[in-house]
């Protein structure tokens, strides 16, 4: 094992402004969500105000209790739209030393207290009608509750809860068919040989990488002496013998990170096909890290009332056809159930971004992986999130070779995603 000399660490230089470096943090959506919570501001406002100055004109009370019942609301979506206003404004103030990317992240967590706090009002209102039932009076409650959701469904359009990262569950996988390049098919390099047209790709999804070779049409090329090998920029080979695997063709030996090479199909005697792979970082099935937990958290405040509103439309009706009146606090118990989980993993979420947890395993071991492929040793790696799809990581590396901190952010600079990245650098005697 070679010693290692006194640590001297060789730091990243301070970014100058010529190096277009910045701290701003922010997610691409930042103003459009901040225009939409808004909107969605006025809208809740404006039939807070219709509900409560009717309710008051006509004498109704139900009016009034659903109108301040809005008001709260109206009141979440407002920290989120300040939340959104103020990392706007100082997003490149000094005293933030990583910008204010999570500010949308600590006004998500608060929301998501207000949440819980909502669920216990409502589980133990539910409760206690459940075991003293009151007189409802049918024909304001049902139109009030079908209008507070019409209110609710104009403000889950208006924030955009169609997109899939602001809404109350996971994000979706997008993997990709057995065979395809490990960018997606794109990555296939078509070849023309003389056995005819064939396609190389790199294959990683849930396995180690592996070169491909497959016919363009037709079963799997029989070609018995086909390897590949791979030059990396720094001149390092590596050969890949290739096996059957039913109608294509799979090297036995993984590829090693970083995905950036000229390979060179080989067919037996002078032979010889080259392709350049060339990798950028890709996206992780999760996508919890570009994730908006601002919006995510006024989303899912109007979704909770607009399924609310549906279960007490639902409890109203049955109660009034049938004389179930429990029927109206089983919709508060299952409604504050439902609110409580939402709410529980918007905390966690949330919670887990403020302590600065590691928000991406697949993208830490990947960070690995590329750092050791050339033989440097990774021995320390911080990984955190800065905002809505930006990371930042602190990495120290061992190596016995002439590096400097530069090359380490040249060859990190495909992870996108990496928008803040500190090297050290300790070199091996």
């Amino acid at each position: 094992m070679a010693d290692i000399a006194a640590p001297t660490p060789t730091p990243t230089p301070t970014p100058t402004p010529t190096q277009g470096h910045n701290h701003v943090f922010l997610g691409a959506g930042h103003e459009r969500a901040e225009r939409r919570s808004w909107a969605v501001i006025w809208l809740c406002g404006a039939m807070m105000a219709v509900e409560i100055i009717g309710g008051l004109l006509f004498g109704s009370i139900a009016l009034v209790a659903d109108g301040l019942h809005m008001s709260t609301h109206a009141g979440a979506l407002l920290l989120a739209a300040l939340a959104y206003r103020y990392a706007r404004q100082h997003a490149t103030d000094p005293r933030f030393c990583f910008g204010t990317g999570k500010l949308g992240d600590l006004a998500g967590f608060t929301s998501a207290i207000v949440l819980a706090m909502i669920a216990l009002l409502v589980g133990y209102e539910a409760v206690h009608r459940l075991f003293s039932p009151m007189t409802i009076d049918f024909r304001e409650a049902i139109p009030i509750a079908c209008l507070g959701l019409l209110v609710n469904i104009a403000s889950v359009w208006l924030l955009g809860g169609g997109e899939h990262s602001h809404a109350p569950g996971h994000g979706h996988e997008h993997g990709h068919d057995r065979g395809a390049g490990h960018d997606g098919s794109a990555d296939a390099h078509r070849i023309e040989t003389a056995a005819g047209a064939l396609l190389l790709t790199v294959f990683e999804d849930g396995v180690p990488p592996r070169f491909q070779v497959r016919a363009e049409t037709g079963p799997a090329p029989a070609i018995a002496d086909l390897v590949i090998e791979t030059e990396r920029p720094g001149g390092a080979r590596q050969v890949f013998a290739m096996a059957h695997r039913g109608d294509y063709l799979e090297s036995g030996d993984e590829i090693p990170e970083p995905h950036e090479f000229t390979a060179r199909l080989r067919m037996g005697g002078d032979h010889s096909y080259a392709v350049t792979f060339s990798e950028h970082e890709h996206g992780h099935a999760d996508g919890k890290t570009s994730r908006d937990n601002n919006l995510r958290a006024a989303v899912i405040h109007v979704l909770a009332d607009a399924m609310v509103s549906v279960l007490v439309i639902v409890g109203l009706l049955l109660a009034r056809t049938f004389g179930w009146l429990w029927m109206d606090p089983l919709a508060g118990i299952i409604g504050a159930v439902v609110i409580a989980s939402w709410g529980y993993g918007l905390v966690r979420d949330t919670g887990a971004i403020l302590l600065d947890m590691t928000p991406d395993g697949a993208m830490a071991e990947t960070l690995r992986r590329a750092i050791e492929a050339d033989g440097d040793r990774l021995t320390d790696l911080h990984l955190w999130r800065l905002g809505p799809g930006h990371l930042g990581a602190i990495v120290s590396v061992v190596t016995a070779r002439p590096h400097e901190p530069e090359h380490y952010h040249r060859l990190l600079a495909r992870f996108r995603m990496v928008s803040h990245l500190t090297v050290e650098v300790r070199h091996a005697t």
